[in-house]
């Protein structure tokens, strides 16, 4: 897939998701093969773009091409100068938050709010395409509810103000991330425009994102959730999308080696105090599909030192790996 210079190869991308796609897993998730990852929404008011969590989530150094950065607000002119400082900080694609379903964010009528007011979109799509060089993305969802199911509308209207690319999740705004995502409004978007399409909703296996591939007609496919924890699924997908064939999963020792060096990064990216704090989620999406590692997550999440963290997570692959039953002591 082409998005203006860059080619996304292969055409696997991690979703933006606040708060989950900082740089150690965007790095991460590339290097297991998404072609794309796609920074956490980041703020269209420039009085927070000094702030220790901004600075963080503007750090590309050393991020491979391209790097996308995801943006939210509804001020025409202060998401176009948004923008700017970010392209100047690095960025080579600029990505804008039509889809977030969050209160908060659809509140101050940012996020998929902005679905209910076409015009506005167009201007803010035309500001944003307007005040940079590099391609500018999108990303919206079916609709506002499932009376509105209006995402073609926005997409007819995106592609005209100058999008490179559409995703779009296949859920209204009402459904957050309950029941299923549908396809069928993706296909028909799909099947409008001629600038490329990204599917996102429900993808979670290398079968299912072929399937979703083949009824949508899509250049890509937009994965978030499926990867929390499992991020080697872009490579599943990949190889699955190019050989018809199923990898075999990962060895406890590949799980431990991927968790123990994502932990390491996240303590050294964040520092040790919020570095620990913030690898407890990890962990536990780590865990969340094996009822037998609820005992580890609950010990390790006690870990008050990267050193213990490590050490806990390193004994406890270790002991799966060699056929004994973890001994999982107290942490200190």
């Amino acid at each position: 897939m082409q998005i203006g210079p860059h080619t996304i190869e292969p055409k696997l991308i991690l979703a933006p998701m606040a708060g989950v796609t900082d740089k150690p897993f965007r790095l991460l998730c590339k290097r297991l093969g998404a072609g794309l990852a796609v920074s956490e929404m980041t703020t269209s008011d420039p009085r927070f773009w000094h702030t220790a969590k901004s600075l963080h989530r503007m750090d590309h150094v050393g991020e491979p091409d391209p790097i996308s950065v995801q943006i939210a607000g509804t001020v025409p002119e202060v998401m176009a100068e948004a923008a700017r400082f970010n392209v100047g900080h690095g960025a080579q694609l600029i990505d804008i938050n039509m889809g977030c379903p969050a209160k908060k964010v659809c509140n101050a009528w940012a996020g998929s709010a902005l679905m209910r007011e076409p015009l506005l979109v167009a201007r803010i799509v035309e500001a944003v395409v307007k005040a940079v060089d590099v391609p500018v993305t999108l990303k919206i969802r079916t609709g506002w509810d499932a009376d509105h199911r209006n995402a073609p509308e926005i997409a007819r209207i995106a592609e005209d103000a100058g999008i490179a690319a559409l995703a779009v999740h296949g859920r209204t705004r009402d459904q957050q991330y309950t029941g299923v995502a549908e396809y069928d409004t993706i296909a028909a978007i799909k099947a409008m425009l001629r600038i490329p399409v990204i599917a996102n909703g429900d993808i979670d296996s290398p079968q299912k994102a072929k399937r979703v591939l083949d009824a949508t007609g899509c250049d890509a496919v937009m994965i978030g959730r499926a990867a929390q924890g499992r991020p080697w699924i872009f490579r599943e997908v990949a190889h699955f999308l190019a050989s018809g064939e199923l990898l075999p999963a990962p060895t406890l020792i590949e799980v431990r080696d991927i968790l123990l060096g994502h932990l390491e990064h996240l303590h050294a990216f964040y520092g040790e105090t919020s570095g620990v704090r913030i690898a407890r989620k990890h962990l536990g999406w780590y865990a969340k599909d094996h009822p037998e590692n609820m005992a580890f997550r609950a010990v390790v999440n006690r870990a008050q030192t990267a050193q213990e963290q490590l050490r806990l997570t390193r004994d406890y692959f270790d002991a799966l790996a060699s056929g004994v039953a973890p001994e999982l002591p107290e942490a200190a």
